[in-house]
């Protein structure tokens, strides 16, 4: 008994650290129902279909281009077959490459001169900004009216710019149409099955929702258009965050500028296949998020906006927050369960109170399943892909942890583009490209060590017949040992 007085006070501490983090994942996983909410409140809210001007705009189709050998190809056939006046569209396929895809960008630029198309191959040998450098060179150049961007990635449809350029001409103040991303290989693997369920959450109900509702939206990097004179008026891409898009998008509301995000419009793009390839991507979005949340939610809160949208951009610039709370969980999940049953029944109130947070995740898959079956008729098959999603999400926490902590501590890192593996369809394979990662990062050890502590857990759980504890634990123990062991195995394969 004098044992347990004396630890009450760590356990206390333990508890109360594990309540807030708790709450933190619980605010922001209740958000679902929020967006639910709104989905219904907006649902009547049709956007226009404008047909398009007579006097066509020029229009310039900027491709920011690193190292893209495999695909840069595809990337620009299916641009040049957009339906759109060969006079009235201009093509910067802007180069910062530093292997043969310079000389595969000259040659493609080259041919497709040779048809009467204006395309320019303009390449830097610095690199100063990245991806925000390239596009800001090439829009000192650029003649077009208009600005549509397309990563190397996207294949984009003929009738792209048909579908985007008329909502220009309903209000001059709309500064940015957004299309939906749809996925070449959705079906390749699980892998790529659970990034498109989680792409189809933000696209069909956050950028829906939030567009249709009067909040803010951002630019999702590409498969959009830009009014060349809201990048200029808003200062002009900046590359103080590796989000340079959602950066941009910010200042540019602010300034008064309005968005149009179309669900309806879709722009397909191939989605990692490779896991590395994956956090590397999540690492940049989540870093770069928390870097814009830093620089711009000041300037959110002070200016002359309602409180709904000062409230909302909070939660979208911040939502990657929880991902160290969901590290502390982790941590914290075992030793609760030992205190439990070693308390003599002290601390029982406080976890009756625990099955409370369960709705989190019952509102995260309230808000999937939404966005599932506005765009899916299939959408039951698909959101049995939600368990998965559930634990990846939750092995991904390490390496997006290290991004949090990176950006609010103001430790800058490169622009380190996701490698492009032109994997479209089952038999296409990665295992040889050149750009694969086969250096194991050091969170992979850590992701490890993580699925050993839940085994352990697991092992402590079923011992004391704690049958709640389980389906989290097997969720985290599943998520970390995944993660880690699909990152050894991708990096070493052949």
């Amino acid at each position: 008994m004098e044992t347990l007085i004396r630890l009450i006070p760590m356990h206390d501490a333990l508890m109360a650290l594990y309540f807030f983090s708790l709450c933190i994942l619980f605010l922001f996983g209740l958000h679902g129902l929020v967006m639910i909410y709104y989905y219904h409140k907006t649902l009547h809210i049709k956007t226009p279909t404008p047909a398009m001007p007579e006097d066509l705009p020029i229009v310039t189709v900027q491709l920011p281009i690193f190292n893209e050998i495999y695909v840069v190809e595809r990337l620009v056939e299916a641009v040049c077959a957009m339906e759109y006046p060969k006079e009235k569209l201009e093509i910067q396929l802007l180069d910062d490459s530093t292997d043969e895809t310079v000389d595969l960008c000259r040659h493609i630029a080259s041919l497709y001169s040779a048809q009467g198309y204006d395309i320019k191959h303009l390449h830097r040998t610095d690199r100063t900004g990245f991806k925000a450098g390239a596009l800001k060179a090439g829009l000192a150049t650029a003649r077009g009216e208009f600005i549509a961007i397309f990563d190397a990635d996207f294949v984009p449809r003929q009738e792209f710019l048909q579908k985007t350029v008329p909502h220009f001409f309903r209000n001059t103040n709309i500064g940015m149409v957004q299309t939906r991303w749809e996925h070449l290989n959705e079906k390749y693997s699980f892998l790529t099955r659970v990034q498109a369920l989680a792409l189809d959450g933000h696209f069909a109900i956050e950028q829906q929702v939030r567009n249709k509702a009067g909040f803010f939206i951002n630019f999702n990097g590409t498969a959009g258009v830009w009014r060349k004179e809201t990048i200029v008026d808003a200062g002009n891409w900046q590359h103080d965050t590796i989000t340079e898009d959602m950066d941009l998008s910010y200042r540019a509301q602010l300034r008064g500028w309005k968005f149009v995000y179309l669900n309806d419009v879709t722009s397909p793009a191939e989605l990692p296949a490779e896991i590395n390839a994956l956090k590397s991507q999540q690492f940049r979005w989540t870093k770069g998020a928390v870097e814009v949340a830093k620089k711009v939610l000041p300037s959110v809160w002070r200016a002359d906006l309602p409180l709904e949208v000062k409230i909302q951009s909070t939660f979208h610039l911040g939502a990657n927050i929880v991902f160290p709370f969901i590290v502390i969980v982790a941590l914290l999940n075992v030793p609760l369960v030992i205190i439990k049953h070693t308390s003599a029944g002290l601390y029982d109130w406080y976890f009756d109170l625990m099955i409370f947070f369960t709705l989190a995740s019952i509102s995260t898959f309230m808000f999937y399943t939404y966005a599932q079956r506005s765009i899916h008729e299939d959408w039951r098959k698909r959101i049995l892909m939600f368990p998965v999603f559930m634990a990846g999400s939750m092995g991904l926490a390490i390496n997006n942890t290290r991004a949090v902590l990176e950006a609010l501590f103001n430790k800058k890192s490169e622009f380190i583009r996701t490698p492009k593996f032109k994997v479209e369809k089952q038999g296409d394979t990665w295992n040889a490209n050149r750009y694969k990662q086969k250096k194991i990062s050091k969170t992979v050890f850590v992701e490890l060590a993580f699925a050993a502590y839940y085994f352990v857990g697991i092992c402590i759980s079923l011992w004391f017949m704690e049958i709640a504890a389980l389906p989290f634990q097997l969720m985290f123990f599943f998520g970390f040992g995944t993660i880690g062991t699909l990152s050894v195995r991708h990096a070493w394969s052949r």
